[in-house]
């Protein structure tokens, strides 16, 4: 088992190494340093007061401090600390902006190709869609589709396709009643009807966005599972003239390309 038994010179040199530091903030992220590095139960104050080689009041101001903004989190009896739940997200965020863009984007610029539309990736964040890569689509059209921000998980294709890959009762939770947004007069409001969706998604492997998000748009998504979680591909198009059919051969194509990226990613 590790202990935070270690003197600082037995710590990585911090990225400043050499460089001038705020010695609060350096106090702060060693602290983090030593408790990632303790054992499962968390580690005392007694033992980062010794560490830091700060009392045990100054200790505890710096401990509280990032307890409140959530990178540790305070458990008792002791008190011990361990890492806070906030260094999940980060890790989330850091994950996302490691995705190799330069392996996805040749799958989306196909996918794109295929389809004539605008091809996303997507990584789910509480069962949210967060886009973090694109390929506009050929012609003069251009959608509004910014990426690193979450986008409705009930109304978009990426979003349904995500919840489908989810327990059911993690699907409630995220959209109860009050979360379902209405955004056209076809977007689904109703949680049961919700779930009907979610299990036709399952068994098709595609999702499908007809008018459901923004009028006069059309989008079909997939999900697949990769080394960080749950991720989706989806186009986006003018809904035009697209007759059934149509949407479901979209809709094929993306599960298709979905599949691609999952085993390029190690899904």
């Amino acid at each position: 088992m590790r202990t935070p038994t270690r003197v600082r010179g037995d710590l990585p040199e911090p990225p400043s190494a050499g460089r001038p530091t705020v010695r609060s903030v350096a106090r702060a992220l060693e602290a983090v340093r030593v408790v990632e590095a303790g054992p499962p139960e968390g580690v005392t104050l007694t033992a980062l007061s010794q560490h830091l080689g700060m009392s045990k009041s100054s200790t505890l101001a710096t401990l509280r401090t990032l307890a409140q903004a959530g990178f540790l989190r305070e458990t008792q009896p002791g008190p011990r600390y361990k890492l806070g739940m906030a260094l999940i997200r980060l890790g989330d965020l850091t994950a996302r902006q490691q995705l190799p863009g330069d392996l996805t984007r040749p799958i989306l610029r196909d996918l794109s190709e295929r389809t004539g539309m605008t091809a996303r990736l997507a990584i789910a964040d509480g069962g949210f869609p967060v886009f973090v890569e694109r390929v506009d689509g050929p012609g003069a059209v251009r959608f509004h589709t910014p990426l690193g921000s979450r986008e409705l998980p009930h109304s978009t294709a990426a979003g349904k396709a995500i919840l489908a890959e989810l327990p059911e009762g993690e699907v409630e939770s995220i959209c109860g009643d009050r979360q379902l947004v209405r955004r056209t007069d076809r977007t689904i409001t109703d949680p049961n009807a919700l779930l009907s969706e979610l299990r036709r998604i399952q068994r098709r492997g595609y999702s499908l966005d007809n008018e459901e998000d923004a009028e006069g748009i059309f989008c079909a998504g997939s999900a697949f599972h990769y080394y960080g979680g749950i991720a989706a591909v989806s186009v986006t198009g003018i809904k035009g003239d697209i007759t059934q059919a149509g949407m479901r051969e979209v809709g094929e194509t993306v599960r298709v390309h979905a599949q691609r990226l999952a085993k390029l990613l190690a899904g």
